[in-house]
């Protein structure tokens, strides 16, 4: 009798286990804001989609800023509804050349949604920034550090991901920047097509997110059938 009850209670432990890993693998997994892009070829345009599901401990987000690299001159922010859209501008350490024989002196080096009404926590909204990446970034790493606040708090997502050391708490969205494709100015055919282009886009976010949740939740499952297993097991011997 003893070693039933202590084959079932390590049985009931380890189920428990698995059901609270599986659930909770999800929410460990989005627990930050991500970004994906139709495109990360120098000198390529391209539609970066931050995508975000959770306020600041548990309080609804307000306003999301995004911070623009040096290396982007200008961007084109999506309209969302429910949201106010603002450009800032910053000025550039060196007047730069607009490609239409026009000096520019500024930039813009943020673009602030501001929530018509706060967005719960739990609710998954996406931003889009169409922009062109800099033609002689070529395997460089493009931050985005986003300020996320809400009606109690603010998170910024400001810190460096190091390849090869763990994922820090607050990780700015990024894109590693690749080899130019073509004339440089890689377009593609799905961007004749805006939706289109913006929906991969949400779903490349999106994915990048899953997968982790998907490997915790399957390893969950795997503890939690292993301690059916045993219950089950113990029960058979006890019985017999």
């Amino acid at each position: 009798m003893k070693l039933f009850t202590t084959t079932s209670a390590l049985a009931g432990s380890a189920l428990v286990a698995g059901v609270l890993l599986a659930l909770s693998a999800p929410l460990a997994a989005r627990a930050h804001v991500s970004a994906g892009a139709t495109s990360t070829a120098a000198g390529s345009s391209t539609l970066l989609t931050f995508a975000t599901a959770h306020g600041c401990d548990g309080s609804p987000t307000t306003i999301i800023a995004i911070s623009l690299p040096e290396g982007v001159a200008s961007v084109a922010p999506t309209v969302n509804a429910g949201w106010g859209v603002e450009k800032v501008a910053a000025d550039l350490a060196t007047p730069i050349d607009d490609g239409h024989g026009n000096t520019v002196a500024t930039r813009t080096g943020q673009v602030v949604y501001t929530a018509q009404a706060p967005l719960a926590s739990g609710l998954r909204t996406t931003f889009v920034l169409s922009f062109t990446i800099p033609a002689d970034a070529e395997g460089e790493t493009l931050e985005f550090p986003v300020l996320q606040t809400c009606e109690t708090g603010s998170t910024n997502w400001s810190e460096t991901t190091v390849d090869g050391e763990e994922e820090p708490a607050h990780p700015a969205p990024f894109i590693a920047v690749t080899e130019a494709a073509g004339d440089g100015h890689e377009h593609g055919a799905a961007t004749t097509d805006h939706a289109e282009t913006t929906e991969a886009a949400t779903e490349s976010a999106a994915s990048s997110d899953d997968v982790l949740a998907r490997v915790l939740g399957v390893g969950g499952l795997a503890v939690g059938a292993v301690g059916i297993v045993l219950a089950v097991s113990a029960r058979r011997k006890q019985s017999a």
